[in-house]
């Protein structure tokens, strides 16, 4: 049984595609997440074949850019600002773990609203 799980993820890390810069198509997903919006342009922008990777690179965009302007005016707000920014930054964290394994496992992980917008664009 866990030589048949193995095998259908190996089969399911082929089915990617190629990729326009010539890494595996889950490496450059997963690159895509590792400066958040930032590395998120540079692959959306130099992919032009792969929509796994694009998915992941408009993603990434979207959801780190989105935070990174949440993350400068939350702070702007007396107090309750001041409590809620170490928790986005808590969530950012584990948000962007999460991003880069399920991209490096070549899954299609689909936020809510970032992730159709992403799904639309790439």
């Amino acid at each position: 049984m866990a030589e048949e799980q193995k095998d259908a993820q190996k089969d399911a890390k082929k089915d990617l595609g190629k990729t326009s810069t010539g890494m595996d198509a889950n490496v450059a997903a997963l690159l895509s997440y590792v400066l958040g919006f930032i590395t998120g342009l540079i692959f959306y922008l130099i992919e032009k074949d792969n929509k796994f990777v694009r998915f992941h690179a408009m993603q990434s965009m979207i959801v780190f850019g989105s935070l990174l302007v949440i993350g400068i005016i939350l702070p702007l707000f007396p107090v309750i600002g001041w409590i809620l920014s170490p928790i986005l930054w808590i969530g950012n964290v584990v948000l962007w773990i999460l991003l880069m394994i399920k991209a490096f496992q070549g899954e299609y992980f689909k936020l809510p609203i970032a992730g159709d917008i992403a799904e639309k664009n790439s």
